[in-house]
């Protein structure tokens, strides 16, 4: 593992190379489209994701600066600094899609199933807040009899997560609500595969867009 400092170090040094090279992966220029973004933004997109260091949003949709607002928190749950971060970006920017992506293999899925199955006494609380959030995902999936030895349960409570979070956004805001209802605003889930790179689009996809 590496150490803080040599973390910080290769921050540094990759901020560096981003500034005197003015180009990153191929051969688009990157400083004249930073010049451009010094004072407004037109991002296409708003990305609500997890903060599996797998899953960078940017990288994952092969879009560069500039084009997507990004928003990441360990299980892609929605609490009241994510739906405002949101809103921010679809009323000030006007964005127009949503996007709320998880992914195969979900340490939040997991440590929610840990604390079903063995509760912790001294488990942090801000930790818990995010286990809380992704609770009733899961909770729903073993009352409708699936159990916790099911391989499929972590599998079908990630898209119970990200199904939850999209439903979130969609009702739990009335800035969002109008800009569906009058603006064209679009919620849609996702979820990335670790394994094949894949993003299936699969919950709030307009009909023949799927």
């Amino acid at each position: 593992m590496i150490g803080a400092r040599d973390a910080l170090q290769r921050l540094r040094d990759g901020n560096a190379r981003f500034v005197a090279s003015g180009s990153g992966d191929g051969d688009f220029p990157l400083a004249p489209r930073r010049v451009t973004l010094t004072k407004s933004q037109e991002p296409f997109a708003i990305i609500l994701g997890c903060s599996d260091a797998r899953v960078p949003a940017e990288i994952v949709f092969d879009q560069g600066l500039g084009d997507l607002f990004v928003i990441r928190v360990a299980g892609n749950i929605v609490a009241p600094s994510q739906v405002g971060s949101v809103e921010f970006a679809a009323e000030r920017f006007g964005t127009r899609l949503v996007l709320v992506v998880g992914h195969s293999e979900c340490g939040a899925i997991a440590a929610t199933l840990d604390e079903l199955r063995r509760p912790s006494a001294n488990q942090s609380r801000n930790l818990r807040s995010i286990v809380d959030r992704v609770r009733p995902s899961v909770e729903g999936l073993i009352q409708a009899g699936l159990s916790y030895d099911s391989p499929g349960l972590a599998r079908q409570a990630v898209r119970a997560n990200i199904r939850a979070s999209a439903n979130h956004l969609r009702h739990g805001s009335e800035v969002l609500e109008q800009l569906m209802l009058n603006d064209g605003l679009l919620v849609v889930g996702a979820e990335y595969s670790l394994d094949t790179g894949v993003v299936d689009f699969f919950d709030g996809v307009p009909a023949g867009k799927g």
